[in-house]
């Protein structure tokens, strides 16, 4: 893995941390595909049950490297055919698919903000399932102010968590706002003084749960939220019959019953 991204494991809970302080993280290539690689590998991994998503040197992410940006103006046929056609087998582009992979990935995944998050990182933390900031956190949905729209996933995460006009805005304006205004809008789960920690003590609380029913709770939430209701009530009974009467659910309820920690698979 790329020393861009460096991913460390504690009991359950994996933390990927981007590690580009001296650029604020700033996105490039090498760290969009190391994204990608450590999400997919983590889609193989059975002894994680959360992934925490975090930022070195007091910055989560300022967005896309604008080297990065000057790089493409000589090679702009080959970047829109990129993005007009993912890879075979993929609904992503190369572009969206550092965001969208925490998506797909059945576990938990909690974005621990600070310092700046914008652009391409804000794309990124919308990805995860939680998002913890400090209160004197900077977000921005930036890419107005380079003439462009946020294209990276975008489009799967802001739908879920704010109204259409307050989405408009963001993405029209790409002003900058605190964290106590991303907690009103509903663009974070909570604030924390001390990010980090809160998505650790978090994470801990997510793999002391039932791993079947935690992966299971993200689908039906991700897929049920906006579908029919037939389509919802048939996706609850379908993935509740997954997993009633298993292992792990048997395993939950008798150490509930004895007072002792549960020992999942």
């Amino acid at each position: 893995m790329s020393d861009l991204l460096t991913i460390t494991t504690n009991g359950h809970v994996a933390e990927l941390c981007l590690n580009r302080p001296e650029k604020k993280n700033a996105l490039n290539f090498d760290l969009l595909d190391a994204l990608t690689a450590a999400g997919e590998d983590l889609k193989t991994r059975k002894d994680i049950r959360a992934v925490i998503l975090h930022g070195a040197g007091g910055a989560f992410s300022a967005g896309i490297d604008l080297m990065l940006l000057q790089s493409l103006a000589t090679r702009l046929d080959e970047i829109k055919q990129q993005m007009r056609n993912p890879p075979e087998g993929e609904v992503a582009n190369l572009f969206q698919k550092p965001i969208t992979v925490w998506q797909e990935l059945q576990l938990p995944v909690i974005a621990a903000l600070d310092g700046v998050c914008f652009g391409a990182g804000m794309q990124l933390a919308l990805g995860a399932d939680f998002r913890i900031a400090a209160p004197d956190t900077k977000l921005s949905i930036m890419e107005a102010k380079w003439g462009l729209i946020p294209d990276m996933g975008i489009s799967q995460s802001l739908p879920r968590l704010v109204r259409p006009d307050v989405a408009k805005e963001l993405v029209m304006t790409g002003r900058i706002f605190d964290g106590a205004e991303a907690l009103s809008m509903g663009l974070v789960t909570r604030l924390a003084d001390d990010p980090l920690a809160e998505a650790r003590a978090l994470a801990e609380t997510l793999a002391e749960r039932a791993p079947d029913a935690v992966q299971r709770a993200k689908v039906l939430v991700d897929t049920a939220w906006g579908a029919t209701a037939a389509e919802g009530l048939a996706l609850e009974a379908e993935l509740q019959a997954q997993i009633i009467g298993g292992p792990n659910q048997m395993e939950a309820v008798m150490a509930s019953l004895q007072k002792r920690k549960p020992a999942f698979k």
